[in-house]
């Protein structure tokens, strides 16, 4: 899907009645790795435009070197966006001491004039970002959180215990483990299944902040399949397609991803159809 033809979309469906206060339109789910630097750039301008100005824009921004990252956060600036994920650094992960990844964080936050959010993804980068370093650079005043898709939520929940004194959010980084992020303290998630279930999840976090565990569970346990389906299972030629059975556009995937086959498209809308969705 074109651009312009995007643009028309968000336009026809008001933009503005987003349930969600914060739009990430380039993450690993926005096809991030797969886009020239002129498009993620594009991208993020044209979605700032549609925005309402109470939305918080969050841009993916990180590179495999500190001063691409460094060169493109601010990009992502001028084109809009309130704040940056940045992923991180992976090609050399055998060189990716805690250490290098904090000098690296640490550059990145002094030279973006917006804030940083931490984004580990082991599933897509085989690094994980180190708690010791999480907890160095939850104290830089510029670095405002970390998106965790780990799935460890030991680690979540200490790290949100870790961090209390700071000005630093956890966020979670799927939906199929969010509700036990809430429980151990995070603060929202970023989920790639917002995208197909987005008013569904809304209601977990506000199950979950009035304390209504039970309903809470019973609508997490509604998502767990579903979100794999998305994720791990069909990635974002699943997540695409699911967009496209609920109504809205997914759209075709850039090569070198492929379309799902009938096969997989019709076990994909039985996931959905089982949990109660289709």
């Amino acid at each position: 899907m074109s651009l312009a033809a995007q643009d028309v979309w968000w336009e026809e469906r008001g933009c503005r009645k987003k349930l969600l206060t914060t739009e990430t339109p380039s993450p690993c789910f926005g096809e991030f790795p797969l886009l020239a630097p002129r498009e993620r750039l594009e991208l993020v301008s044209r979605v700032r435009r549609a925005l309402p100005r109470d939305r918080l824009l969050l841009a993916g921004s990180g590179c495999e070197s500190t001063r691409a990252t460094i060169e493109l956060t601010g990009s992502m600036a001028e084109a809009g966006a309130d704040a940056a994920l940045v992923v991180t650094p992976c090609y050399y992960r055998g060189a990716m001491s805690s250490a290098a990844l904090v000098q690296h964080y640490t550059e990145v936050a002094e030279a973006s004039p917006i804030p940083v959010v931490l984004y580990s993804v082991p599933a897509n980068t085989s690094l994980e970002l180190p708690l010791e370093a999480v907890l160095t650079l939850a104290q830089h005043p510029n670095i405002i959180g970390i998106k965790d898709s780990g799935g460890d939520i030991t680690r979540i929940g200490l790290t949100v215990h870790k961090t209390q004194q700071e000005d630093f959010q956890v966020l979670s980084g799927s939906a199929g483990f969010l509700l036990a992020s809430y429980a151990v303290g995070a603060s929202g998630g970023i989920c790639a299944l917002a995208n197909v279930l987005g008013a569904p999840l809304c209601q977990l976090e506000h199950l979950c902040r009035q304390g209504r565990w039970q309903e809470a569970r019973e609508l997490q346990q509604r998502l767990i399949e579903p979100n794999a389906a998305v994720t791990r299972r069909f990635g974002i030629p699943g997540l695409k397609k699911a967009m496209d059975l609920f109504g809205y556009y997914g759209g075709p995937c850039r090569a070198p991803l492929a379309p799902l086959s009938p096969a997989q498209v019709e076990e994909l809308r039985g996931t959905f159809s089982t949990n109660g969705w289709l």
